[in-house]
């Protein structure tokens, strides 16, 4: 069938349609999970992530403008919530905790298996970067946003997200080197 668009899913849920609001977080939620376990680096807070910003969202819905895309704002807030939950965090937190990665489906073959390892060390590796390092990382590869975008979404010059990403890579790398030494 087709496809509504994020504006017209807005519209509809603003004038009260709960269907078109659960088929807005639909489209998005998996996106907005992996967005927080990748900045979070546990399932648990990245589902209280998501449910906060999603939160965040519904009650901002009204003042959308439509100046960018549904999704660079969607983003936006979940940077800024994203922000929030490592204030409220305790300001240390141990890089050696256990990280839980979920899966939607079971790993059946070797290939899933790997790419699943793969993941939770990205994950975990991710996690000593500084919050505006990571947030640069996830939203430009994860969320595969334009510097331009990404700028806009952080309130920085695009100059500014490409020295934080570059700095953040450099961490990233010297982080695995020293695993597989």
């Amino acid at each position: 069938m087709f496809e509504q668009t994020d504006e017209k899913l807005i519209n509809k849920a603003l004038k009260g349609n709960k269907g078109a609001w659960c088929k807005l977080i639909k489209r998005y939620e998996k996106q907005i999970y992996n967005y927080g376990l990748r900045m979070v680096g546990n399932s648990d807070d990245a589902m209280d992530l998501m449910q906060d910003i999603f939160i965040s969202v519904f009650r901002s819905l009204q003042s959308f403008r439509g100046e960018s895309s549904f999704k660079s704002w969607l983003f936006r807030i979940a940077n800024y919530r994203t922000i929030e939950f490592y204030r409220r965090k305790k300001p240390m937190q141990s890089i050696d905790d256990e990280l839980e990665l979920e899966t939607a489906h079971e790993q059946t073959t070797e290939d899933e298996h790997m790419a699943s390892l793969q993941n939770k060390n990205l994950v975990q590796a991710m996690q000593v970067l500084p919050i505006a390092q990571k947030a640069v990382i996830e939203l430009k590869f994860f969320g595969e946003f334009t510097f331009d975008e990404i700028a806009d979404q952080l309130g920085i010059s695009a100059n500014t997200v490409k020295s934080r990403l570059y700095s953040g890579l450099d961490k990233l790398k010297q982080v695995v080197e020293m695993e597989y030494v």
